[in-house]
């Protein structure tokens, strides 16, 4: 292979020895235990840094070489965390607050929180470092800190910059967004897309179907809804408009199944392992609570299409065009190994990061189990999956950093506590607008932020006031979580539904109208969650597995009305009966649950009897009469 000793070839390898390194030192804390929180998300950060002014631009593309002021940039975000390294001694015995702070602690503080704000700017846009920027001002000319006493929590503690969301992207994102990447490098997209196919893609509706199964298999892996959608979309989409959906309908289907692949057990949303730090709870824990909201959600989505399919009179794809199940199962079923592999490990009793790199480590062996994936087993596409790994993680790595500027500030200047009295106050005592301001804010955070820094800016300001309410705890994040996550496909800004749309050359704003429609039993389910924590497991079995069953017969109910089809196509009033009874299915209460029930029973027993008086045979006329 010949040498390119151009600028360009040396920014390639740079690229690719940085990123294997930053995917080799991840390994190594994770197998040989963790160094000291500086060491370990400082180093964590400068490979963030480093490789983010190597490959994106001023202008946020990922397009030329870097310049000298890229270079000049890298440095100003290197240097204060070499910094921190040289001076640990000094660092770790001052007493903070008390100890003033010396010259070059004020320049490098300063340094590094402008560089954290420029390089996020760069890789997500400008919604996080402009709310970081604003919680900085309010630390300043509002709550009026002291401007040393706030770089002291940014910079010289684990409290601000380098607290438990950089520590979350250090321990558990990045090794999970690597197990995602080696994945895809091994067949294992193909895997998900043909399975799809061969379960569902032949009813009625199936590329809308294979599109809620698919994305859910590899949003578990991905984590990212824009992610989810660029991968499953160019394929769903066509397919979905060739079976006769709208673009517009085809690409909510596809925005709102990829958006909930971030709340899809067993690999959710990095937003997950920040909760499970969060709380003090293993991340199995949270794969317990976000089990059935996760299959409310699938629900949900599946019946929309299900249902629209039939009001459409829509076939699903000839059989003769589809993977047969047996041979998928044969030919790639092997590639399901490294899931199993991480569930084993993390169910064993060990953490989810030993679990993920177990994972991680089994991809390309099992891929050389069988002569149909070997292909994937090069030493080339090892390298490009840990470069592809150490890209994906940038995003997510620099929204934490940015977001434990706000924390924070929230933190020194006890906005959180006014926050709450105020939404306390706000709400006049009523749970229920406590959870829609809430529900609000969560939705407004995430246009144009990711998932992680919105629900940790929504659990420092908002989770305390729902809590004072006395909801639970974990029902209260998961609240939070749950509405950071439907912020990707909630106009005006629902980066999901661009993508989308992009693909299927449709209306953003129909598509986006579509998804939320699509989507909307979701909206609902969170509220449900919070008056009746048995749909997060929590409780005794009984009311776990009748809640959860009502709310599963709810959702599809409520999705038949809104679609105009349950047995057959709905009239107006029957539709209203129907999102009635779905709702009440879905509200906590046995008395609900049986109005409900019989509600929907109703609406079926009347479709069912004229659906079969128009599929008798009309009587024969004599001639003559």
């Amino acid at each position: 292979m010949k040498m390119d000793f151009s600028y360009g070839g040396f920014m390639k390898l740079a690229i690719i020895v940085v990123s294997v390194a930053m995917v080799i030192y991840h390994v190594w804390a994770i197998a040989f235990g963790t160094p000291e929180a500086f060491f370990f998300r400082g180093t964590h950060l400068m490979f963030v840094m480093v490789l983010i002014f190597f490959l994106h631009r001023w202008s946020g593309k990922v397009e030329g070489l870097p310049s000298v002021m890229d270079w000049v940039l890298l440095v100003m975000g290197v240097a204060p965390i070499l910094y921190l390294f040289f001076n640990y001694d000094y660092i770790i015995n001052r007493i903070f607050y008390v100890d003033e702070l010396t010259t070059m602690d004020i320049v490098m503080g300063t340094m590094l929180t402008v560089m954290v704000l420029e390089a996020t700017r760069r890789v997500i846009g400008l919604a996080l470092p402009i709310t970081a920027i604003v919680f900085l001002a309010y630390g300043l000319f509002i709550a009026r800190l002291a401007p040393t006493q706030m770089l002291d929590q940014l910079y010289m503690t684990v409290e601000g910059i380098f607290g438990i969301p950089l520590s979350v992207s250090a321990s558990y994102v990045l090794i999970f967004v690597l197990f995602g990447a080696f994945m895809e490098r091994t067949g294992t997209g193909q895997l998900f897309m043909d399975f799809a196919m061969s379960l569902t893609g032949g009813t009625a509706g199936g590329p809308g179907k294979v599109s809620c199964v698919s994305s859910a298999l590899f949003g578990t892996i991905s984590g990212s809804a824009v992610a989810n959608v660029m991968v499953d979309g160019p394929i769903t989409i066509p397919l979905m408009k060739r079976s006769g959906f709208p673009p517009h309908f085809a690409a909510g289907v596809e925005a709102v199944a990829s958006t909930g692949g971030q709340i899809m057990p067993p690999i959710m949303g990095a937003a997950a392992f920040v909760m499970a730090e969060f709380l003090g709870v293993s991340y199995g824990q949270v794969i317990l609570w976000a089990l059935i909201p996760s299959i409310l959600y699938y629900i949900a989505v599946f019946s929309a299409v299900h249902f629209e399919a039939k009001r459409r009179g829509l076939l699903g794809v000839p059989r003769s065009e589809l993977p047969k199940l047996g041979t998928v199962i044969r030919e790639q079923g092997h590639l399901f190994l490294p899931v199993a592999a991480i569930l084993f490990v993390m169910y064993s009793g060990y953490s989810a990061p030993m679990a993920a790199l177990a994972g991680t480590i089994a991809c390309f062996p099992v891929a050389a189990m069988r002569k149909s994936t070997r292909h994937y087993v090069t030493f080339e596409n090892l390298l490009l999956a840990c470069v592809d790994g150490a890209r994906n993680a940038l995003g997510v790595a620099a929204a934490c950093a940015a977001a434990g500027i706000v924390v924070a500030v929230v933190t020194l200047s006890g906005l959180g506590i006014v926050f709450t009295q105020f939404v306390v106050h706000l709400s006049q005592n009523y749970l229920v607008l406590a959870l829609i301001f809430t529900m609000i804010a969560g939705i407004i955070l995430g246009m144009g932020m990711p998932t992680t820094p919105a629900y940790i800016i929504m659990t420092a300001l908002l989770v305390p006031a729902i809590v004072k309410f006395g909801v639970i705890v974990p029902a209260a994040h998961m609240f939070a979580f749950y509405f950071a996550v439907l912020s990707a496909i909630t106009p005006p800004v629902a980066l999901a539904v661009f993508a989308a749309a992009g693909i299927a050359k449709s209306d953003i704003w129909a598509t986006g109208l579509a998804a939320v429609r699509i989507a909307a039993t979701s909206f609902i389910v969170p509220f449900m969650f919070v008056y009746e924590p048995a749909l997060l497991m929590i409780g005794d079995w009984t009311t776990i597995i009748w809640s959860s069953t009502t709310a599963a017969a709810g959702v599809l109910i409520f999705a038949a009305g809104l679609h105009g089809y349950f047995i057959t196509h709905s009239k107006l009033w029957q539709s209203v009966v129907l999102v009635a009874a779905g709702l009440l299915l879905i509200d906590p209460g046995v008395a609900t649950d049986f109005i409900g029930a019989g509600l929907a029973i109703f609406v079926a027993a009347i479709q069912f009897a004229s659906r079969k008086s128009a599929l008798a045979p009309s009587p024969k006329v004599a001639p003559g009469q």
